[in-house]
């Protein structure tokens, strides 16, 4: 039984860092995944100035991202990017029904099965990820998409994995406030093994070369020079949270399990 996917993101490489693995997993077992991004991704930090042209750039790593994971289609819907605290009043910014009505007639569209969308504290708290987790249910609401998943990640691990990493020297600069983000292993639903595609996930996040620079300590730049025994070991999980289903334990380990028949 095949499912159709579409994944709904911020900015051009935030499907690389929170769902890679899991979108090349659905794709290389015969789901038909689609990718959406709300915005260019013209504010991000890189070595290109903020406008059009960085968002030019974005957008052909974007299309290089997709192909590393399988992706069947690229959907822009091209708002503005909000910048980390909405200081170019974007994305984030607008009313929630408009961006959600188009999304809902993309889930239409495509007789979406799932949508992923972001956990309620939009990962970090980049504004555009809280409006993600808005604009996203309230899409699957409108279009009757019966399963969204929020992307995200267990804390505890999370906190584990940034002790692995401080040993490099290289941890990000700002990694404490990861403390109060993302989401309490209480909450996860999902636990999805993606080791076998960790080398899609990590092309997936190399062909996001614009924001591997523009700062010191860059996280992607971090996460492609990690050796490939720890970039398994730190990226070979992704976590989910099911809208409407309560925590279990263990998580689930499919992705789809909400969908399959019973019995």
């Amino acid at each position: 039984m095949s499912f159709c996917l579409v994944s709904f993101h911020a900015h051009p490489d935030d499907e690389a860092l929170l769902t890679a693995g899991t979108l090349a997993r659905a794709a290389a077992e015969g789901h038909r995944v689609v990718l959406v991004v709300a915005t260019g991704g013209e504010a991000g930090l890189s070595d290109t100035e903020p406008g059009s042209e960085l968002a030019a750039r974005r957008a052909g790593e974007l299309d290089r991202s997709a192909a590393a994971l399988g992706c069947a289609k690229v959907i822009r819907l091209d708002y503005p990017d909000s910048g980390m605290r909405n200081e170019h009043r974007g994305f984030a910014s607008l009313p929630v029904e408009e961006p959600a009505e188009r999304l809902a007639g993309i889930l239409r569209a495509e007789r979406a099965d799932a949508l992923t969308v972001y956990d309620r504290n939009g990962g970090y708290g980049h504004p555009d990820h809280v409006q993600v987790h808005r604009v996203g249910h309230r899409a699957a609401k409108l279009a009757g998409t019966p399963l969204v998943l929020e992307a995200t990640v267990d804390r505890t691990v999370l906190l584990r994995a940034v002790a692995l990493v401080r040993w490099t020297g290289l941890l990000p600069a700002g990694a404490d406030r990861l403390r109060h983000s993302y989401s309490d292993r209480t909450a996860i639903t999902h636990r999805i093994d993606v080791r076998r595609y960790a080398g899609a996930k990590r092309r997936s996040m190399a062909a996001h070369a614009s924001q591997a620079t523009g700062g010191d300590r860059r996280t992607l730049a971090l996460f492609t020079r990690l050796p490939g025994p720890l970039y398994r070991r730190v990226f070979g999980t992704e976590w989910f949270i099911e809208a409407g289903r309560p925590p279990g334990s263990p998580p689930l380990g499919d992705l789809f399990a909400s969908l399959r028949p019973t019995g």
